[in-house]
């Protein structure tokens, strides 16, 4: 009896380790698979980062890469952006126009207006919009708002050379309203109904009406290069010049021709065409002779339709003026 239950004691204490030992596997197991799994995704993420490295080298390598407008910042709160309390205090204090431009170029950091054109541009523009500031009683910190906010758009409008004014104006108006609706952090109500409107008006009569001028002279020229190639047509072989030819055109090169015998000189006829250069030469003539057939049939068809409507109208204006019956009669009783 005591064997018996010491033999199913053993069993049940061997069938437990075994059942622990399985439990260490899996686990183990989970364990492999999530080392693995991270591995994986380190991998992962350290091939994207160098994958967008490579795109962001390539792109500044090539400068055709960023044919697309850049995307324009978040609209934020920008008081006491670029102009803080001190500098409003030193332009306050200015009592002329040539004060406060000296001020101010001194202020945005720019070098000689005198001699460069953009830096000219720029202490103008941010002159003006000082003036208009004053004139409309602005506070310092609504000025400095305002400059910000203008050298902003400016910065967006500079930015890329192709054009992207109403992505400029979707920017500007919601940087402005940033500035007069109560939503902190979002928003502050820094300019009443009136100074907004006031200032939308200033900044669209001024900088928005002249949006092209600035762009042609703060960004630089893009030119398109246009080439048409006509597909199942070869292109035209220059064909090698032998050394006579060659010899001849020294010769020609070297000796000096009078403007005499340049007048008795006379013109070479012109090189035959190749054969698929005349024939698409023909069928470019065929084509516009069929569309100018057909626009001079609408043309006739429309000045017959309306002499037609002339007519009609002149011979209804030739006839007399008759009353229908029963109108002119007087009805008794």
């Amino acid at each position: 009896m005591l064997n018996r239950k010491t033999s199913h004691f053993l069993g049940m204490k061997v069938q437990s380790e075994l059942e622990h030992l399985s439990e260490l596997r899996r686990e183990a197991g989970k364990d492999r698979i999530s080392v693995r799994g991270s591995a994986a995704r380190t991998r992962a993420s350290v091939r994207t980062q160098s994958t967008a490295a490579a795109a962001a080298a390539k792109a500044d390598e090539d400068p055709g890469a960023n044919l697309f407008p850049p995307p324009l910042p978040r609209p934020r709160i920008c008081m006491w952006k670029y102009l803080d309390i001190h500098s409003m205090h030193q332009l306050e204090k200015t009592t002329s126009a040539e004060e406060m431009r000296q001020v101010l170029a001194e202020l945005l950091e720019l070098g000689c207006p005198e001699q460069s054109l953009r830096d000219a541009i720029t202490l103008d523009l941010f002159c003006h919009a000082l003036i208009f500031c004053r004139q409309q009683g602005f506070s310092l910190e609504q000025t400095s708002a305002a400059c910000a906010l203008l050298q902003d758009l400016h910065k967006a409008c500079i930015a890329t050379p192709l054009g992207n004014v109403e992505e400029c104006y979707h920017y500007f108006t919601s940087v402005l309203f940033c500035h007069g609706v109560r939503r902190p952090p979002f928003s502050i109500d820094l300019f009443k109904e009136e100074q907004l409107l006031a200032l939308e008006d200033y900044v669209v009569n001024t900088y928005f009406r002249h949006f092209k001028l600035y762009k042609y002279v703060f960004t630089p020229q893009v030119r398109l290069d246009l080439s048409l190639t006509y597909m199942g047509l070869q292109p035209p072989k220059l064909w090698p010049e032998s050394e006579t030819e060659k010899e001849a055109s020294k010769e020609v090169e070297e000796q000096a021709v009078t403007p005499q015998e340049e007048e008795l000189e006379t013109v070479a006829p012109p090189e035959p065409e190749p054969s698929h250069v005349h024939i698409l030469r023909a069928y470019i003539k065929t084509q516009m002779n069929k569309e100018l057939e057909e626009l001079q049939r609408l043309v006739e068809e429309q000045l017959k339709a309306s002499e037609e409507r002339l007519s009609s109208k002149l011979t209804a204006l030739e006839r007399p003026f008759q009353l229908p019956p029963g109108k002119g009669k007087s009805k008794t009783k």
